[in-house]
């Protein structure tokens, strides 16, 4: 019964270490390893900038005055390459019917020609051609995907020539992407495929840095070469545009443009998800490597111990004439019986765990879309791991077995020595994997934490916030009516208008210049708000007065305490004022009205940002007032926000029927996907570690019960001469207990070691930190005094008369 026991927590401990790593595995190939169901996807590359830093020397990518760089490269490249452009995947609203059935999708603007250049053929009528994407505005066609065809539609073929909605536009469907193909990102999966001359900043409007650039190398042309006169072509035009940078301080001019264009491959795809992901990716294989090898330990424990218990078993099948390759034959398969059984429920255990941390990626109303399959691949690792456990870690103990020796067994001699060594370096080895589980466990939890409590300056508890677009661009003074109407609503507190939320990645920044001095190096980062913003968002103004109605863009500003610290020593900036200046050098003037607290702009993990909150609306050329197509209404409630949601859609519809609600979110929301990747990486490793730690007590457990046994005649002789209690547990534990020591130094040493790998995972949280060394060992050590109790208890509990009439 023991037996069985031992044999099955040593299975489902291997299970759970094999569906782990599964798990992992179908994460990285979905993400990195699969490749694109395009013809000869290893002539396929993507370009990247390496060396980029905005914020220390490099212009905005996205500056209005950017060159037609997309266009200069496919003339360049022709005979070469061909080069082809396509969107980053974006969430959209579109309708098949009225307006008031919006629902969602996944878009993505292509070239025409990248389903020819890429092989693919329609699964239904035709695909986007080179010629519905000549021209801006002039052929509005999509094609769907065959995954959202199937969803939305059932795969009813009379799809093709039906029109949708979708920015304002109406578009035909004209056909569906072959069976396989969801777009160029991994981790999104595209629904409508539009030409990208349906793009309001299209690639003929001298500006294609929205776009992501595949290249197609052709035959017989090296991949480098053309790397590097796309490189060539990149730096000679951007020393031509940069002599039109004139808000650009000249002495980070000098060596401009300081990052270089490579070509990486991209047969897999090419997306922002693999980038932000991949450290996280690696920590999190790494963790689950360390309770494989756990496991693996306790395996060879179990087997060893097996092994020792069937010494006399295998003697008389020696003495009976079994050969000693029937004997490890025999032992052998047992140990890959163990392997494919702990493989089956791993590959059980898989299947639920790599979605579930799938959803844990991205924000609930734009989450990760990783196509995960258990294909062949997956499926042959998972059983090349578990037969290669049992193989490797089975192969030594069924060695011994095997090796019995008829005499030896009846005189009583056997190995016991080695392989009691053997189990108590076993023993020290899962310490040490587990010590720097926990340590990891340690520090992506502490810096989840930091993140997690990290001030804002602002409150975000009960804002929500609506995301709202007008059919037509509206007067500011449309978009403060709208306001007032919502102001009426029972629940609401206060409204004021955006021209995005902050933390939501979107941004604008400009160098600025004071009492005519050079354009700053540093950024500021500008925002248009109404007024009532900052005491909606509960910022404090801390000197001067709030924006008035009667205030334009451009005209005056409030800014943050940071920006007053840059500019002004920390002076009071109230009256003073600033400039900004356009490519064409026209200059911008602001007078600064107020001083508000500073407040996170783009991110948690970042310093505080010099900040300008300007006032929403702007006055056009000769005075006119410019008109407002999209921003966000911000809505404190006294409630939760949530509720309000569908009270607050309504309301709009009913008033105004030329806006249109087409996200709502809360700004709790948005701080907290500032955390996922950490939070997802600190419960992994908080679970890891606690499944690592059941793992390494488990194992101590096992090698002292089996070693009392082994050792029950010798410990009974020693309390009949009278042994005392604590003499028999000190006997029992002083090994063991020099083995978790030693595995807890081990463990600490390749953790320190390990740090700088994961330093950039890591937000004010330094592996020397006392607390974060002391928590694994305190952790051990308490799991070692657990997991030695019971043994110790049956080994002072040895009846001395008992033990000696057996023997």
């Amino acid at each position: 019964m023991k037996r069985k026991v031992a044999t099955g927590a040593a299975v489902l401990s291997l299970a759970l270490a094999i569906g782990a790593c599964t798990a992992a595995f179908q994460l990285v190939d979905a993400l990195f390893l699969r490749p694109m169901p395009v013809c000869d996807p290893g002539s396929l590359y993507s370009v990247s900038y390496h060396g980029f830093d905005s914020e220390t020397g490099a212009p905005e990518k996205w500056d209005s005055s950017s060159y037609p760089m997309f266009r200069q490269m496919r003339e360049a490249l022709k005979g070469q390459a061909h080069v082809v452009a396509v969107s980053f995947v974006s969430h959209v609203d579109l309708t098949y019917g009225s307006a008031v059935d919006t629902e969602k999708a996944f878009r993505q603007e292509v070239s025409g020609e990248m389903f020819s250049e890429f092989g693919l053929r329609p699964a239904l009528g035709r695909l986007l051609t080179e010629d519905d994407d000549r021209v801006p505005g002039a052929k509005p066609l999509v094609v769907l995907s065959y995954d959202y065809w199937t969803a939305r539609f059932g795969q009813d073929p009379g799809v093709v020539g039906r029109s949708l909605r979708m920015a304002g536009a109406v578009y035909q469907i004209v056909g569906v992407a072959p069976k396989g193909f969801t777009g160029t990102e991994p981790g999104a999966m595209t629904d409508i495929f539009a030409p990208t001359m349906m793009e309001a900043g299209s690639v003929n409007r001298d500006n294609s840095f929205w776009l992501r650039i595949f290249v197609r190398i052709r035959p017989g042309v090296r991949a480098e070469a053309v790397g590097a006169q796309m490189d060539a072509l990149y730096r000679v035009a951007e020393k031509e545009r940069a002599k039109h940078f004139l808000n650009f301080p000249k002495h980070l001019l000098a060596n401009y443009p300081n990052e270089h264009l490579v070509l990486q491959p991209a047969g897999e795809g090419a997306s922002n998800m693999q980038i932000e992901y991949r450290p996280a990716l690696i920590a999190l294989c790494v963790l689950v490597a360390m309770v494989l090898l756990i496991a693996c330990a306790n395996v060879a424990n179990l087997m060893l111990a097996q092994a020792a218990a069937r010494a006399r078993e295998m003697a008389l099948r020696v003495s009976l004439g079994a050969s000693r390759w029937r004997l490890l034959q025999m032992v052998m398969v047992e140990s890959v019986i163990l392997g494919l059984t702990a493989s089956a429920l791993g590959m059980l255990f898989a299947g639920r765990a790599a979605p579930f941390v799938v959803s844990k990626i991205n924000p609930p109303d734009d989450p990760a879309r990783v196509v995960l399959t258990t294909d062949w691949a997956v499926a042959a690792f998972g059983l090349a791991l578990a037969l290669g456990v049992a193989l490797l870690f089975g192969l030594l103990p069924a060695l011994r077995a095997s090796g019995a020796r008829p005499v030896d067994a009846l005189k009583g001699i056997s190995e016991r020595s080695a392989k009691s060594r053997l189990m108590y370096g076993l023993i020290a080895a899962q310490v040490a994997f587990c010590f720097v589980v926990l340590f990891a466990a340690a520090l992506f939890a502490t810096t989840f934490e930091n993140l997690a409590k990290q001030p804002t300056g602002f409150s975000a508890d009960g804002i929500l916030l609506l995301d709202t677009v007008a059919e037509q661009a509206q007067l500011p003074v449309k978009w403060e009516q709208m306001a007032d109407r919502l102001r009426a609503v029972a629940g609401v507190r206060s409204v004021a208008l955006e021209a995005w939320p902050l933390m939501s990645g979107t941004m604008h920044n400009e160098r600025i210049s004071v009492n005519n001095a050079p354009p700053s190096e540093i950024l500021t980062f500008f925002l248009g708000v109404s007024p009532g913003w900052l005491e909606t968002m509960k910022i404090p103004l801390k000197a001067g007065r709030d924006l008035g109605a009667s205030d334009v863009h451009p005209s005056v500003a409030i800014v943050n305490e940071m920006f007053a610290k840059r500019y002004f020593d920390g002076a009071n900036p109230v009256g003073k004022s600033f400039e900004t200046r356009a490519p064409d050098g026209a200059n911008k003037r602001f007078e600064i009205v107020g001083l508000a607290g500073d407040a996170s702009y783009r991110s948690l993990r970042e310093e505080t940002l010099p900040q300008a909150y300007v006032p929403f609306h702007s006055a056009g050329t000769a005075g006119t007032t410019q008109r407002i197509r999209s921003a966000t209404i911000v809505v404190r409630t006294k409630t939760m926000a949530s509720a309000l949601a569908g009270t607050l859609r309504r309301v709009m519809a009913q008033a105004d029927p030329a806006f249109r609600v087409s996200t709502v979110s809360t700004q709790t929301a948005l701080i907290q996907a500032q955390t996922i990747r950490e939070r997802l990486l600190a419960n992994l490793a908080v679970f890891f570690a606690g499944v690592a730690l059941l793992l390494a007590a488990i194992g101590v457990y096992g090698v002292l019960n089996y070693s009392v046994l082994r050792r029950d005649r010798e410990i009974g002789i020693r309390v009949a001469v009278g042994a005392r209690a604590g003499n028999i547990a000190w006997l029992v534990t002083t090994r063991v207990a020099g083995m978790v020591i030693l595995g807890a130094l081990t463990g600490l040493i390749v953790a320190l070691g390990c740090e700088r790998y994961v330093a950039t995972l890591l937000y004010r949280v330094k592996a020397t930190d006392p607390s974060i060394v002391m928590f694994p060992l305190g952790i051990l050590l308490a799991a070692a005094l657990l997991a030695v109790l019971p043994a110790v208890r049956r080994a002072v509990r040895i009846d001395p008369a008992v033990m000696l009439r057996a023997e």
